[in-house]
């Protein structure tokens, strides 16, 4: 049985206040281990990690290969995309798996957090998708595209729109591509919305950006389901392993890290994702 506790924001905020007002010196806590490399090996390295399908894929090393390699780990899912950063820094728990390069260095800056990439684990390619239109020509001015709200997923799903001829964007704009920066609609509208709930949206606009892993909960197939999804060639956005600051030499990350790489674990998200998560191990980008 799997030993997973699924964290809402109010019960995580809660137990980051008890952990600030009561931790002293425990296997979780960045100043107890100093530069990670003196964190006790023999406790269980909490990584906390979005359901789908980033939480599959370390149940997946906890049920078939950590016991073997002498690793404990403890799997805690977060629904949202700001708390498994929050608890890391707090030292609430050890490592995250759920974000990619662009939301961590926007995530740092805004709220003056130290977390760092240690291991690239895989793609989950951005899509379009509709329950209303059968292919990207259907979709005509006047209808509603809903995108991600949060500044580099935003910018990651306006690209995919710009780079498939729905939407023009200013010449140079990158990864934090705005709606201010679209200079052609093409008469579509455009509804922010936080990129948890984009796929409860699908009914009620015409087409929604959704990311990889909240389209597959949504039981979407992204091979096969989105009209058009990104290219996983060449792209920026794999999800990594991440710690705070000063916990890259934990010897528990280090496991974790060589378990994350294994060709089992390649086998396992090639098997179960069918093209919708694709394997991405390596060393993330600076």
């Amino acid at each position: 049985m799997r030993r997973n506790t699924k964290l809402t924001a109010a019960a995580a905020a809660t137990a980051a206040l008890a952990l600030g007002l009561t931790a002293c010196g425990t296997s979780s806590d960045p100043a107890a281990k100093g530069e990670g490399g003196a964190a006790d090996a023999s406790q269980p390295l909490v990584v906390a990690a979005s359901p789908t399908p980033h939480a599959d894929i370390l149940n997946f090393v906890k049920d078939k290969l950590a016991a073997k390699a002498g690793l404990k780990l403890e799997v805690r899912e977060f629904t949202d995309y700001v708390l498994p950063n929050t608890a890391t820094e707090s030292g609430q728990v050890d490592a995250n798996y759920f974000q990619h390069k662009p939301y961590l260095d926007d995530f740092n800056k805004k709220n003056g957090t130290h977390i760092v990439p240690v291991a690239n684990v895989h793609l989950e390619p951005l899509g379009l998708y509709s329950k209303k239109l059968k292919a990207l020509k259907d979709l005509k001015p006047g209808q509603t595209v809903a995108v991600p709200n949060d500044t580099t997923n935003e910018g990651r799903a306006l690209q995919l729109l710009a780079a498939n001829g729905v939407i023009t964007l200013k010449p140079g704009v990158g990864t934090e591509a705005k709606l201010s920066d679209i200079t052609d609609k093409k008469g579509l509208e455009f509804k922010e919305l936080e990129a948890a709930t984009v796929p409860r949206a699908l009914n009620d606009v015409d087409a929604a950006v959704i990311n990889g892993n909240y389209a597959i909960e949504a039981k979407l197939k992204p091979a096969t389901d989105a009209l058009v999804l990104e290219k996983a060639e060449g792209n920026p956005y794999a999800n990594f392993l991440a710690v705070k600051q000063g916990d890259e030499k934990d010897p528990r990350v280090a496991k974790l890290v060589e378990l994350l790489a294994s060709p089992e674990v390649k086998k396992y998200i090639e098997d179960t994702y069918a093209g919708s998560v694709v394997p991405a191990a390596g060393t993330p980008v600076k």
